[in-house]
């Protein structure tokens, strides 16, 4: 039939004809070979990628030169199943040790684990010293301010530090407490001024009043101060 359909055709048809079929044969065989060489270079427990050509190790795997190996999940250690890292992680608690290891995490006395499962922190009334949470001795009259670099403790009101112990303050008569003083922690009512270590009464020159501090006198408007007296400007 085949030899039929020649002798019906042209010489050119016959030729192109020809060249068809043998084109066709081609790409029967060449097809699956090609196909089989693709498959043959992705290893074991590897997939061809996703993006793009070449292949990815499966999950658990990761590559080894042209290979895929298993993920070893070491004790206390979870598997991430990422394709990056080293695809494993330490459980809460645990730290990991040289890539190849998790150790739990120590947490000394007056210490609890952090959130982030990989550090600890001092209990309130602990400080931390180095690997361990020191007990804060808080002396009488003094509470805890919970601050990690400066004063684990500070006097009550009415009380200052005096080296380990908060000493009362000795307010004199005619004061108050005020933590704001400069170089005391107590201020003159109004109308006594600060003289040592007590307040004395201010006593008013004629022409004058009492600043708004109120430990101290000015003289009226258009006097002056002079000698201790509010004179008339001239």
């Amino acid at each position: 039939m085949f030899d039929r359909l020649i002798r019906i055709l042209s010489f050119p048809q016959v030729l192109m004809t020809r060249l068809v079929v043998v084109f066709g044969l081609l790409a029967v065989f060449t097809v699956p070979a090609y196909s089989q060489a693709a498959d043959s270079s992705v290893p074991e427990n590897a997939h061809k990628s996703s993006y793009g050509d070449g292949w990815e190790c499966d999950r658990s795997y990761r590559a080894a030169d042209d290979t895929c190996i298993a993920v070893v999940i070491p004790q206390n250690a979870y598997p991430t199943h990422r394709n990056y890292g080293s695809g494993w992680e330490c459980l809460h608690g645990f730290i990991e040790v040289e890539g190849s290891s998790c150790a739990k995490v120590f947490v000394p006395e007056g210490g609890y684990l952090a959130p982030s499962g990989t550090r600890w922190n001092c209990l309130r009334g602990f400080r931390k010293i180095d690997d361990i949470c020191q007990k804060i001795i808080l002396p009488p009259n003094a509470y805890l301010t919970n601050s990690t670099h400066g004063p684990s403790w500070l006097c009550d009101r009415g009380f200052e530090a005096r080296g380990d112990v908060c000493a009362a303050i000795e307010v004199p008569e005619h004061a108050f407490l005020d933590a704001s003083a400069y170089g005391r922690q107590w201020k003159c009512e109004r109308g006594y001024a600060v003289s040592g270590d007590l307040c004395i009464l201010i006593e008013l020159p004629e022409n004058a009043h009492l600043a708004r501090t109120g430990n101290r006198w000015e003289c009226n408007k258009n006097f002056q101060q002079k000698k201790g007296r509010c004179v008339l400007n001239n």
